[in-house]
């Protein structure tokens, strides 16, 4: 009999055998899911990425939506955040305007985002992946990169086998399913979690990874975009196999940096290491609402509504930001971003309000939005934030009034204490589609 360890034949992902023979069906239980290729017990770098998370876990809580499209995200205005993939078969995608979406879809069923659950979920998630390693990355929400070097003897099997292990019990104890990509470096374990899905497990090896990216497009290079895309378009570079062609030299002369960028990525050469200390750049929240707005008189509410969210988030994570970050999108959808940086980071809604009120006054000037956000970035730990304003003398009592207020939150929920900037304003002062970042 052949070996059972031999890593061409590979091992069910349904019943985790090992199996004894190339085969089509595992030879226990009859599975078609096989996980089979020459490095499979040699890899040990995951990228793991939940399947239409948003929507999955909306699936699981109401299963009547089972088998029905769903796109999870704000009114006729807003954006899709997510779609399941009876939507996407439909033709919706991910940021695709909600009317465009419904106009591919128009039997979807539309659910506005519920962060707070989804984030809940997610964590959950996390704590099952820091028990298989400590080398955990979270990317999103929803995704992670895992080192798994070293941990067979504590498992007692090959990565491989502990990420398929993952993925069931997931699926078993969470009611989501998550899709894996393992392979030797970060870029390509990214690539591989993309290819299967839903309820993926692809691996790409170190000895095929040249003639696997040959004739991918160069959009699957993390760093290009649209915008650079066309770039490259210009100069006739469609492939990545055509800049595998091309000398580090010359491609740093073109596009400086990312040259060398393309340059090893496009040969599979990635050496960065799954950072477990990785922080967050910054906190936010942002809103599309139903009809453009140009009023301070409109937009105000809206951004007092926001820099309370993004304070919430700051308290809860013990951290605070010293640069404010105004972000507003035209009704032809061109980007504006102000920022202003502060003496001392804060956490406050008080201070967040203030500085981005004072942003938007220049910005109030007839033109119509269809979004506004803030948030705050330069981010550090709580300790030294928020210190007496010698010069303001109300701002430590609105303070005080604000630490009174998030008491009164915490017991009873947001709707039991208002300022006077969104009392009486309804949903103009809390639209739908309040996307968190």
């Amino acid at each position: 009999m052949l070996s059972v360890n031999d890593p061409a034949h590979g091992f069910c992902r349904d019943c985790l055998t090992r199996q004894s023979k190339a085969a089509r069906r595992c030879e226990r239980c009859g599975s078609p899911r096989l996980a089979a290729h020459p490095e499979l017990y040699a890899l040990s770098l995951a990228h793991i990425d939940c399947d239409a998370f948003y929507a999955a876990v909306e699936k699981r809580d109401n299963p009547e939506l089972a088998d029905k499209p769903v796109i999870i995200g704000g009114g006729k205005r807003g954006v899709v955040s997510t779609a399941c993939y009876i939507a996407r078969i439909n033709g919706v995608r991910s940021a695709m305007p909600m009317f465009k979406a419904l106009e591919a879809c128009p039997h979807a069923v539309v659910i506005k985002p519920d962060m707070e659950k989804y984030a809940r979920v997610g964590r959950e998630v996390r704590q099952m992946m820091q028990a298989l390693t400590p080398l955990v990355q979270p990317i999103s929400i929803d995704e992670a990169f895992l080192d798994l070097a070293g941990t067979e003897r504590l498992h007692g099997m090959p990565p491989a086998l502990v990420l398929a292990r993952f993925a069931r019990q997931v699926e078993k104890e969470i009611g989501i399913t998550v899709s894996v990509g393992l392979s030797y470096c970060k870029f390509l374990a990214k690539v591989a979690s993309d290819l299967n899905k839903p309820r993926g497990f692809s691996v790409i090896g170190e000895a095929e990874a040249l003639s696997f990216l040959a004739d991918k497009p160069v959009t699957m290079i993390w760093g290009v975009g649209k915008a650079f895309a066309a770039v490259l378009e210009r100069d006739g570079v469609r492939s990545i196999g055509q800049l595998q062609r091309m000398e580090r030299a010359e491609l740093m002369r073109r596009y400086g940096t990312m040259g060398d960028r393309l340059y090893h990525l496009a040969r599979g050469e990635d050496d960065r290491a799954v950072d477990v200390d990785r922080e967050a750049k910054s906190v936010s929240a942002e809103t599309t609402f139903n009809e453009d707005l140009s009023s301070a008189a409109d937009l105000v509410p809206i951004l007092r509504a926001l820099s309370e969210k993004v304070s919430s988030r700051l308290k809860k994570s013990g951290i605070a930001g010293r640069t404010v970050v105004l972000k507003l999108k035209t009704k032809d959808f061109k980007l504006r971003t102000r920022n202003r940086q502060l003496a001392d980071p804060t956490r406050l809604a008080d201070r967040i309000f203030a500085t981005g009120r004072e942003l938007l006054s220049r910005e109030t000037d007839g033109t119509l939005y269809r979004l506004i956000g803030i948030g705050v970035s330069d981010l550090t730990d709580d300790a030294r934030a928020d210190p007496p304003d010698l010069v303001d003398r109300q701002a430590d009592k609105r303070a005080k009034a604000e630490g009174a207020i998030d008491i009164l939150r915490g017991k009873f929920g947001r709707a039991a204490v208002e300022t006077g900037y969104t009392f009486g304003k309804g949903r103009n002062a809390h639209p739908p589609e309040a996307v968190d970042d």
